[in-house]
């Protein structure tokens, strides 16, 4: 059986590796999506349940490239054994989610694949929004993917972020920088900028397998699926495993208020136990740490014109090459790498990889640095 995770542009590697350490699937990553192998439903459940980089997690029904879309997928619905998911079910929901330029609306898209659908059904199915099942349409430029959604929600939308930062970022991303980052379970990790905690409590999830979802049990459409599971059972094994030490994760911040924020909402994730606060200026980091004893620094740089960047990037450089051990890494997603980049070098950092994310319609820049005073 194959299954499909929806992800953001250029975080699709990142989602595969978590693929692969969750239920050991083999994965092909492609623009926006990871497609993978999967021989139990629970692995799709663990993915909604777990996964910090899936939009969407489905069983995938099938998939195909498209030069007439309409024409292309009349013909892909035909081509399909849809009777073990019809057969089942009486009340459908057709979800399209749409991306690229192209001369359709994803509600046209919806329109007509209810009318194929319940054309293939002869009569014995319906759309419904009292669903029993939701078929989704991903459509990323010229590629279609078709399957069942076993999510029934964004899943990157995350319910912790109650107080928030203008320059917020998607937990998705920010788990995808972690990941880049090379950060483990037991590393020591600062993120000095933390807004609303965002990094620090994606980073949580990870080392402590709290999963992501832990307060939406009762939220996912596999529920409603007929998948002869024990749902009650398959949660809490799960949640045993849940780590009951404190992770070595600070979060800092020059404001008290966004210290606060960070807080909060880390609570209302769950982790706050799992992170250590503090309101810090960059100039005390080498009073906060040892020469030589963070593993990994993750953070998103300021980029407001009120301030004065040129100084905190300077003064951010300086500490980090002081603090960061010899073979920890800093990385940084920013919407201004070239002017990160002429402050990094001052203190000899350089680049060891550099990758486009998109965010929306908006795109960042993940960049990891290394001290060459240490390669």
């Amino acid at each position: 059986m194959k299954g499909l995770v929806i992800t953001s542009k250029g975080i699709e590697d990142a989602a595969a590796l978590e693929i692969k350490e969750l239920i050991s699937a083999e994965c092909k990553a492609e623009e926006g999506c990871v497609i993978f192998d999967f021989k139990d439903y629970k692995d799709l459940c663990l993915l909604c349940y777990k996964s910090q980089s899936a939009d969407r997690v489905l069983y995938l029904i099938g998939n195909f490239g498209f030069e007439n879309f309409f024409d292309d997928f009349e013909k892909f619905i035909e081509s399909l054994e849809l009777g073990k998911w019809i057969k089942k079910y009486e009340k459908i929901k057709i979800e399209c989610i749409r991306l690229g330029t192209h001369d359709f609306k994803s509600v046209d898209v919806e329109a007509k694949a209810a009318g194929f659908i319940l054309g293939k059904a002869k009569g014995k199915v319906k759309v419904n929004k009292d669903y029993e099942i939701i078929f989704l349409i991903y459509i990323i430029n010229d590629k279609c993917y078709f399957g069942v959604d076993f999510a029934g929600f964004e899943l990157n939308k995350r319910g912790y972020k109650i107080f928030t930062h203008p320059s917020s970022l998607r937990g998705t991303i920010a788990y995808a920088l972690a990941r880049e980052s090379g950060f483990g379970k037991k590393d020591l990790m600062l993120d000095p900028f933390s807004r609303d905690g965002v990094i620090v409590i994606e980073a949580a999830f990870f080392a402590a397998d709290f999963p992501v979802n832990f307060y939406k049990k009762d939220k996912f459409a596999f529920l409603k699926l007929n998948t002869r599971i024990d749902y009650e059972k398959f949660f809490n094994k799960i949640d045993k495993k849940i780590a009951k030490t404190k992770t070595n994760i600070y979060s800092y911040d020059h404001q008290f208020k966004y210290v606060d924020y960070s807080r909060k909402n880390a609570k209302i994730a769950g982790v706050d136990k799992q992170i250590n606060f503090s309101r810090t200026e960059l100039e005390w980091l080498d009073i906060k740490f040892k020469k030589e004893s963070v593993d990994r620094i993750i953070t998103s740089l300021p980029t407001s014109k009120n301030a004065d960047l040129g100084k905190i990037y300077n003064e951010f450089f300086y500490q980090s090459a002081y603090i960061l051990k010899r073979n920890g890494t800093l990385a940084l997603i920013s919407r201004l790498p070239d002017f990160v980049k002429k402050y990094s070098e001052r203190h000899n950092f350089v680049v060891t990889k550099e990758k486009g994310v998109w965010s929306g319609e908006q795109l960042l820049k993940i960049i990891i640095f290394k001290n060459v005073k240490n390669l």
